[in-house]
């Protein structure tokens, strides 16, 4: 992979976004733009139609990778922010009480402040200092009050970890709660079968592990959830009515779609498919092992989270003796072309929650397509930057 600088780049930042996207993504975005660019449901000529046939046929692969039977709960929005705060602000009101995690991103977190602004109460269940979370506690939680929902992650942006989705599900719906589940880390990587799972919302970047382009996602809304919209517009059926209609995936999709983004979403799905989800969960779980081994041999490292492979997902957070976390994300980059995320990755909850709070980490995070081979430049630079300060 080659940078602006035409040097060649170490990628290791796919916790934030996936590089390079999926073999025939370019392709479909461009095809897209030259040939069949018109507006989904908005025209009966042949671009429009066209233009349909694409959005049908991505929201279809979203539904099978979700296992949902139904591709008309599978809403397509900007990014998996975009979709949680359709589905926080869609289903809370003043009143309601809302369970969640210590460990969760901003994108869950800073809603959720705001809706308790508006008078939602919010409950937080500590998880452990490597990100787990016991089921037992987020029980007590649930015993404690009548709740509306639980959302938790999938697995932890800054340390990997892997949350009992399944069984927060079971334990929410004992006790009459739905269940969201941020799956931004996770989905294309681990398996997602919200019937088998129980899940009643999960929602979905198409730009990280679904090897797709930025300004794609996606929310699957279970049989019987109502959500209130939070635009009203334009969808291409009763144009007659003044009212938004309520039969998704239109109530919840006003406004023309990202079109060629979804026709990139689809090549990238159709890749997945073919390459499949647990062929790329094996993969990544080989580079992490190479690469916790590795640093295991460091002087200085430390590795926070749980250290197992079949925990995490492959996003792993370190500190180094002598270095502050930017400083050495910096020197990581220009000294070694290798991109890291550094800092607080935008979940400062789960910092504090490692005890990493306030400087954060160095988050390296590999992907579909990194090699063996990145992984040891990595562990080699590492190890010289350990022995610039020792």
């Amino acid at each position: 992979m080659s940078g602006p600088d035409d040097r060649r780049v170490i990628y290791l930042d796919n916790a934030a976004t996936s590089f390079p996207k999926a073999p025939g993504v370019i392709e479909a975005m461009g095809g897209f733009l030259a040939t069949t660019a018109g507006n989904p449901g908005r025209s009966g000529h042949a671009l429009a139609l066209g233009a349909q046939a694409v959005v049908t046929a991505t929201r279809r692969g979203l539904a099978t990778l979700l296992g949902a039977p139904d591709p008309s709960r599978v809403v397509f929005t900007a990014n998996a922010t975009d979709a949680l705060n359709l589905a926080l602000w869609g289903l809370l009101a003043a009143g309601d009480r809302v369970i969640t995690t210590s460990v969760e991103h901003n994108a869950v977190a800073r809603p959720l402040v705001a809706l308790a602004d508006a008078g939602v109460r919010v409950t937080r269940v500590a998880c452990a200092p490597d990100g787990t979370l016991d089921p037992g506690d987020l029980e007590r939680a649930l015993r404690a009050g009548p709740a509306r929902l639980v959302v938790l992650t999938h697995a932890s942006n800054v340390t990997g970890t892997i949350l009992p989705i399944a069984e927060a599900a079971r334990l929410a719906h004992e006790h009459g709660a739905l269940v969201l589940v941020d799956a931004a880390q996770t989905a294309g990587v681990l398996p997602l079968d919200v019937a088998a799972f129980g899940l009643d919302l999960v929602a979905l970047p198409g730009h990280k592990s679904l090897l797709g382009p930025t300004g794609t996602g996606g929310l699957y809304v279970g049989p019987g959830i109502r959500l209130r919209p939070l635009r009203q517009g334009g969808t291409g059926t009763h144009s007659e009515d003044d009212r938004q209609p309520e039969d998704l995936p239109e109530a919840l999709e006003a406004g023309t779609l990202n079109t060629v983004g979804i026709a990139g979403l689809g090549a990238a799905l159709a890749y997945l498919a073919e390459r499949g989800v647990a062929a790329i969960r094996s993969h990544e779980q080989a580079l992490t092992g190479r690469l916790l081994d590795g640093l295991r041999q460091i002087p200085g490292v430390t590795v926070h989270g749980t250290g197992d492979t079949a925990r995490q997902v492959a996003t792993v957070s370190i500190t180094l003796v002598g270095w502050e976390p930017v400083d050495l994300g910096a020197a990581l980059d220009s000294s070694f072309g290798i991109a890291v995320r550094a800092g607080l990755q935008c979940a400062p909850l789960a910092h504090r929650t490692a005890g990493t709070w306030p400087h954060g980490t160095v988050r390296l995070s590999p992907g579909a397509f990194t090699t063996d081979d990145d992984i040891d430049q990595a562990l080699a630079a590492l190890r010289a930057l350990a022995g610039a300060v020792a």
